[in-house]
């Protein structure tokens, strides 16, 4: 059976992403890097924080204030039996150097996303 590993982010609307990132790092210590957000390394892996504009398409549809980025081990076997278990699960899947993408929508209508890292991440 095809699980999650772990959490592989966290993903926030913002009026003004780049204003929130610097409050995150002034007052909680969250360093920001080039990219708008933070990455923390673990053992296993890493968990990434990021804001994104407020306007955004990537959390679908809605206002869903927040995206989880969960770590799965086989991203086509779990989207499949999430499909068999009755849950919606976009299509579409990417592919990129950071691994492949794919996202379902969990029983409130959030989206999810669920990410198999590429070997190595």
């Amino acid at each position: 059976m095809a699980r999650v590993t772990g959490v592989g982010g966290v993903f926030v609307r913002s009026r003004d992403p780049a204003a929130l990132a610097a409050w995150y790092s002034r007052h909680l210590g969250v360093p920001t890097e080039r990219y708008g957000g933070a990455t923390f390394h673990w053992d296993h892996g890493s968990t990434t924080w990021a804001p994104f504009p407020a306007d955004t398409a990537y959390f679908g549809p809605g206002d869903q204030q927040a995206m989880v980025n969960f770590r799965v081990d086989d991203l086509r076997a779990l989207m499949a039996e999430l499909r068999t278990g009755g849950v919606e699960v976009l299509d579409e899947v990417e592919e990129s150097e950071f691994g492949r993408f794919g996202w379902c929508v969990d029983l409130d209508g959030n989206r999810v996303e669920l990410w198999e890292p590429a070997p190595g991440m």
